[in-house]
């Protein structure tokens, strides 16, 4: 065999060792989860939940990097274009499988990235202004007939989750609010509180400190069951005949992080 074959040889083999022994070690620094909303939002939540067990059990921190906005595309790109060495993932939610049919992709939402797993899904809540005449989605409902367009809803951006939610829920109810795009869902609650906004549907995990702490009131959850959290707050289905709505939460890495660092994460 020529000589330089066996160059090339013992160099592809003690590349495969190196990379092999990297893998075994994993993680030997820092690890950046990019969650691509603002702080305070359900993704962030959990994503700061997560980070928390999981640098226990790496040895190792996992450092939470909020960059929200474009309905989380600006995070997400961040994160494809990133090393693909195990130390930079992306936490997505329903967004991420709506971003395609709204926006021109600076990447491929399915090639571009490596599933890790999914980390479950949660329900919206309904919230209103604590200090408004809605109480039930019963009220919102018949008021949003009588004054269409004029209940202002906020969400996390355009083909969010909750976004997608509220639209739903107009969808089966015959109703017509207005649209208030934020850069995360709870950016909005401070304009809620004040009266500038009327509804939010946001995700259980964020909402319900403000809810029990009466700085907004949840009206109902837009999941199939009520949630145990909140026991009193009845489904919108119990209203709405049908009407169900979860988002969900998992983690993604670049495309071309090796099989054991998947593996490792996913476990």
């Amino acid at each position: 065999m020529p000589t330089h074959f066996l160059i090339a040889a013992t160099l592809g083999l003690l590349l495969a060792a190196d990379g092999a022994y990297a893998q075994q070690k994993y993680p030997t620094k820092p690890i950046r989860m990019i969650v691509p909303f603002v702080p305070g939002g359900q993704t962030d939540v959990v994503a700061r939940a997560l980070s928390q067990r999981l640098a226990e059990a790496f040895g190792q921190a996992v450092v939470v990097d909020n960059r929200p906005g474009a309905g989380g595309t600006i995070g997400a790109e961040l994160a494809v274009r990133a090393p693909a060495d195990g130390y930079t993932l992306l936490m997505v939610s329903t967004s991420y499988a709506g971003n395609a049919a709204l926006y021109k992709l600076p990447y491929d939402p399915l090639d571009a990235v490596a599933p890790i797993v999914l980390i479950g899904e949660i329900a919206n809540m309904v919230t209103v202004n604590p200090h408004g005449p809605l109480k039930s989605v019963k009220e919102l409902i018949a008021h949003a007939r009588a004054n269409p367009g004029k209940i202002n809803f906020a969400s996390g951006g355009i083909g969010s989750g909750n976004h997608l939610a509220t639209e739903q829920f107009m969808q089966m109810t015959g109703t017509r609010m207005t649209h208030v795009p934020y850069k995360g869902s709870t950016a909005g609650i401070g304009d809620l509180i004040s009266g500038q906004i009327q509804l939010i549907f946001s995700g259980l995990t964020g909402m319900i400190p403000h809810h029990k702490g009466n700085r907004v009131r949840g009206i109902a959850v837009t999941g199939a069951k009520r949630s145990t959290a909140v026991p009193d707050l009845p489904t919108v289905g119990e209203t709405v005949a049908g009407y169900e709505s979860v988002s969900w939460s998992a983690l993604l890495a670049p495309k071309g992080v090796a099989k054991g660092i998947i593996e490792k994460w996913n476990s």
